[in-house]
């Protein structure tokens, strides 16, 4: 089952407010990587399936401990700064080191999850990532409610 990415929207400076929470914006492509008894897939915003194209990805979502989750990231490729780099992702000769950087989940174990605060969904998400081995991370965020 795809579920379509929320698209951010250009503003000419960040919203604030109790309700807004920050993430840096990693330099890759959004990726919605889907685990249930089928296997894992990755999908690019548009739908297509590149799971054949990322198999560190593929392997670390399939060895979450989780029977089914939706997760909605970025797939960074990092230099040897250990920051991400596009130029790398984009030349395809670097996708098999090619990581997930996680930061919504939108179904869990059968549950959607999507109704739920973000804070709640990023909380629950945190928690098999952070267990899991190299090939997805976490991306932390910054709440303007506890920013101030």
């Amino acid at each position: 089952m795809f579920i379509a990415p929320c698209l951010p929207t250009q503003s000419k400076r960040p919203p604030s407010g109790a309700e807004w929470v920050h993430e840096i914006k990693h330099d890759g492509y959004r990726l919605i990587v889907r685990r249930d008894g089928h296997g894992v897939r990755a999908y690019t915003r548009r739908g297509f399936n590149w799971s054949g194209r990322f198999p560190l990805i593929v392997e670390a979502v399939r060895r979450l401990k989780v029977r089914s989750a939706t997760i909605d990231g970025e797939v960074v490729v990092c230099g040897e700064d250990g920051r991400p780099t596009f130029d790398l992702l984009h030349d395809r000769c670097h996708d098999h080191v090619a990581v997930l950087i996680g930061f919504d989940l939108l179904e869990r174990d059968g549950d959607d999850w999507r109704p739920r605060p973000l804070e709640q969904r990023k909380a629950k998400l945190a928690k098999p990532v952070s267990r899991a081995a190299s090939g997805i991370h976490f991306n932390e965020h910054i709440s303007t409610a506890t920013a101030r």
